[in-house]
Formats: C-alpha cells, structure tokens, sequence
C-alpha cells in the first residue's frame, strides 16, 4: 500500500509542502516546451531601435532632471523648500537610474537587440555609469537565471539552511547577549537589516560575492572585480571581459572625481552619490512574485516588477513584450500563477527581511529536495522542533545540557 494510501487509511492526511502562511504547495507540472509555444513568436523578437529609444528617453529623463535642480533650486528663497526638492530629486533620479540599469540588464539577455556585439557594447556603456562591470556581472546573472532557487547552485539570494542558522545564530560562537540575538523580532532589528540590504548589498555582492553559496564568498578571489588567473567566479577565457569591465567603472569613477573637482563634493553626493544608493535599493527589491507597482514599476522601471516571473521563465524577451508573455503563460501556469496585487512591495520587503530566517522541508516530507520558509519568532507556520543536536548547538556559551534537559527541550520549539 502506498504511504498516502496508508495515512488516508488510517485517518491521517498525507503531508504536504507547506509554505511560510500555511498554504499547500504543489509543485508546478507545466513544461518549458509549453510555456515557449505559449507565448507569441513575436515576443521573443527585440527591436534595436525600440531598445534605443528608451535609451535616449531614460538619459532625456535624468539630464532635464539634473538641469533642472541645478539651475533652479538653488534660488528658491527657503532653506526648508529648498533641502525638499533635493530630496525629491534624489529620489527621481535614483529610479530614473534604476531604469538605465534595467536596460543595461536588458542587453545582458541578449533582450536589447539582435546583435550580440551591440547589445554588450551598449551594455557596457550604460552599466559602467552607475558603476556596474558589465561583463562580470552578466555573466555570473546568466548563472543565477540557470539555477534560480538551488539552494546548492544557486549564485545569489541564497537562504539559509536551518542547520547553518541554527550554528551561525545560536551556535557556541554565537553571543547570546548581543541586541540582534534578544531582539531578533524588534522592528528596529527588521529596519536595520532593510537598510543594510537594500542599500549596501548590491555593492557587497559585486565586491566579495555576498549572498552567494556558503564558502563562496571573500574578496578578492569571490570579487566581481578580480581579473587573476586565481579568480573562482570566472573561466581563463572570461578574464579579459573582466578586465574590461573594470577599466570602465575606473572610467567613470574617474568621471565623478572630475566631476568633484568642477562642482564639489557636495554637490556630487546630491547629484549622483545619493540617486546611487537609491539605485541600490531598487535592484534589491527584485521581486520573485508579480506585483504591481504602478506607474513607477510599467514607466520608469520598464515594468521588471509585474513581469520578473517571466522573465526568469524566458529572460531573453524584450520588457516591452514581457506583459503580453506574462498574460500568455497564465493559461499554462494554471494554479501555479501567484500574484499579489494588494501588498505594498515595501511591507512585503518587511515582512520577508522579519519572518523569512532559513529554509527546511516541511514536516514529513524530508529528503524531498522542497524547502519552505521559516522562523523562530513565532511567525507562520512552526518550524519542526530543535533535534538533540541542535538543542545542544542552542546552548550558546555554556557546558552541554543535561540529557535530561536535552529531552525536555524536544516537546517544543525554541523561539527567540
């Protein structure tokens, strides 16, 4: 008798994947075949012109915007007015960029054109003036869109495992007294680890790999910057479009130090430095589900948010197809298409930072290879309880428990 049978014999259900908010996940049945001849040949065919003329808009767009601030701000007559529109403007010109960045990733797909050679040559250009490599970059993404949520192959946003958190927060090492471990659900710990995230994890990953496969990090051999024959992230034959890379985001580094030197730093860290950070903000907000976000996601951000599950289903669709693509393949998708119209994607980015602490398989369903959202605050669906061996981890800075004590901790999770 087969095991489901067995427990719907016996009166039991049989297990399930279930995710964070207790919801049963089955897994997709759909074919790569099918969602291809879904969707219309003509969607998978860039226009070079199209892609250049969001170019030439997005660049239309920043240097009116820049123009503008420059010229006229400065003679508005209150100090108050005057500190607002340069926030204003930080904030248009960091999403501006976001979608000069977007097109840029674009000509990493092969999506901006159907020529190999224009689309790195204009890919270049646009990525290494928001001080991207190019070439690193797109080719370590082509490795993360070939295994998107492989927790063993996977090159970024890699979750933790239950046993690596459990060691890395509650292990021997670990200090119990520290405000993160005592406060790990307090909203300022959740803001913190926002605004690490979103503005300095984009520059950390290209530095030293960060995010990436446990043991796979460190500067300068994990570096998207490290142009050696010791370099782990590329092949000999790659070295050189590194190298490339590099002296373009020297070019425009040196660029910003001229730019320093006519306009002052002041100025340069208004104009450009804080658009940056906001920049790294938004790519860090990727999503994996579609959402909406408005005119700013379909306008400025070339509608990456509402399509980015199609584009890593085919990512060489041009953006300006990837909606019709994403209506096309809702048939195929069936029960597997998710969308969350409703949450604000900054409560959503909250909500994941507080409650998505590691992954592990749901109860029952070990050595599946499917693993699930967790925490240990308390939040969702209950992680399994702490094993012995993870109890005894859990002790932090103290002798090993009683077997006695070990046991006692068995009956339950431990939350913090």
């Amino acid at each position: 008798m087969a095991d489901d049978d067995k427990m719907k014999h016996e009166g039991a259900e049989p297990s399930k994947h279930i995710d964070l908010y207790g919801n049963i996940v089955d897994l997709p049945d759909f074919t790569m075949k099918q969602i291809y001849d879904a969707i219309p040949a003509h969607c998978f065919q860039p226009s070079l012109l199209r892609s250049l003329a969001y170019v030439v808009r997005d660049y239309l767009y920043l240097g009116t915007l820049m123009y503008s601030t420059y010229i006229f701000v400065p003679i508005l007559p209150s100090i108050h007015l005057r500190a607002l529109c340069y926030s204003l403007y930080t904030v248009l010109a960091g999403m501006i960029m976001t979608g000069i960045w977007i097109l840029a990733h674009e000509c990493g797909h092969g999506a901006f054109s159907k020529s190999r050679t224009l689309n790195n040559t204009a890919g270049f250009f646009l990525h290494s003036s928001l001080l991207v490599p190019y070439h690193s970059w797109r080719i370590t993404h082509s490795y993360h869109h070939k295994a998107t949520g492989d927790l063993e192959r996977d090159t970024v946003f890699v979750p933790h495992s239950r046993e690596y958190w459990v060691k890395h927060n509650l292990g021997r090492d670990a200090d119990p007294l520290t405000v993160e471990h005592l406060s790990e659900d307090a909203p300022i710990v959740t803001l913190y680890h926002c605004i690490v995230h979103q503005l300095f994890g984009w520059p950390l990953y290209l530095l030293d790999n960060l995010s990436s496969q446990k043991g796979e990090r460190g500067f300068p051999y994990y570096s998207h910057y490290w142009f050696g024959s010791d370099s782990a992230l590329f092949k000999a034959s790659e070295l050189s479009s590194v190298l490339l890379s590099d002296m373009g985001v020297l070019l425009m580094a040196g660029l910003l130090c001229m730019g320093v030197n006519a306009f002052g730093w002041w100025t340069m860290l208004v104009f450009y430095g804080v658009p940056y950070l906001w920049l790294n903000h938004w790519i860090g907000a990727a999503a994996t589900i579609y959402r909406d976000f408005g005119f700013i996601d379909t306008h400025l951000f070339h509608n990456i948010v509402g399509t980015h599950v199609v584009h890593h289903l085919v990512s060489s669709i041009p953006f300006y197809h990837a909606q019709e693509a994403t209506e096309a393949v809702k048939t195929v998708k069936g029960k597997h298409y998710h969308a969350d119209r409703k949450t604000n994607l900054m409560a959503a980015l909250w909500r994941n930072q507080r409650d998505c602490q590691f992954v592990e398989e749901s109860p029952g369903m070990e050595g599946s290879g499917v693993f699930m959202f967790r925490n240990l605050h308390g939040r969702g669906v209950r992680p399994r309880n702490l094993s012995a061996g993870e109890a005894l981890t859990a002790w932090v800075g103290s002798m090993p428990p009683k077997a006695t004590e070990v046991e006692e901790t068995l009956d339950f999770p431990i939350y913090i």
